[in-house]
């Protein structure tokens, strides 16, 4: 199952991506689908498993996002 992460900006995005793939988690940008939000162009898609990984890593390094959604 796959995961994306929201952000409010493509900054954080592309900041977010470069420290994810620092830890090896795979992870890749891709346009953020229409019915999630139109806040940020971009959002990172995740493994569904590395969600608390995730969400560890981006709060350690301050990176904010809005929100990690299931698809």
């Amino acid at each position: 199952m796959k995961g994306v992460v929201l952000f409010h900006s493509t900054n954080h995005a592309i900041w977010a991506e470069n420290e994810l793939k620092n830890y090896k988690i795979a992870c890749k940008m891709i346009s953020v689908p229409r019915y999630l939000s139109s806040d940020c162009g971009y959002c990172i898609q995740i493994n569904a498993d590395d969600k608390e990984k995730v969400i560890i890593i981006l709060n350690k390094n301050n990176i904010e996002f809005e929100k990690i959604e299931t698809l």
